[in-house]
């Protein structure tokens, strides 16, 4: 799946977290706040957030950085020992949604939180790994787009009946 589409589908599910919260819980004059986790290193190009495929999407729904929102980066530059603290400190800071890429690192913001809402791109095997009880009914505090895995593949087999 191409990087702009995942970043379409995590906008879109942040777009049912955001919109409410911004609406109803965020006292006068706050806005709402995304921690993003990521277990790769910063981007290395100045522009990079002209680039983000979250961002822009984001935009073309009217949330822009800085103006209408915030968004928290935490970059573990491409080890996983430091993840568990950086979700640790996204919790401490409060944010209204965790958008996480990949397995280890929703697992990390898992064990940091119960009540932030994790919005989870390319996890791969999501139900077996524990982040979701199933894909049609994830439960907890979990969504978002998942890599292949068996439930995904039973439904590529089926043919039109």
């Amino acid at each position: 799946m191409r990087l702009s589409t995942i970043g379409l589908l995590v906008t879109f599910v942040c777009g049912l977290f955001l919109v409410p919260v911004a609406a109803q819980t965020q006292p006068a004059g706050t806005v709402p706040r995304i921690g993003v986790l990521l277990a790769g290193p910063p981007p290395s190009t100045p522009d990079w957030k002209q680039h983000s495929p979250l961002l822009q999407a984001l935009r073309a729904l009217g949330y822009v950085e800085g103006q209408n929102m915030a968004v928290e980066y935490r970059f573990a530059g491409g080890r996983y020992e430091p993840v568990p603290e950086l979700a640790a400190d996204l919790v401490r800071l409060r944010v209204d949604v965790i958008v996480t890429y990949g397995t280890v690192v929703t697992q990390a913001a898992m064990q940091a939180t119960t009540t932030i809402p994790i919005v989870m791109a390319n996890s791969s095997y999501p139900v077996e790994t524990g982040l979701v009880a199933s894909l049609a009914q994830p439960g907890g505090n979990v969504t978002g787009v998942a890599s292949i895995g068996p439930e995904q593949v039973g439904k590529q087999l089926e043919f039109p009946g």
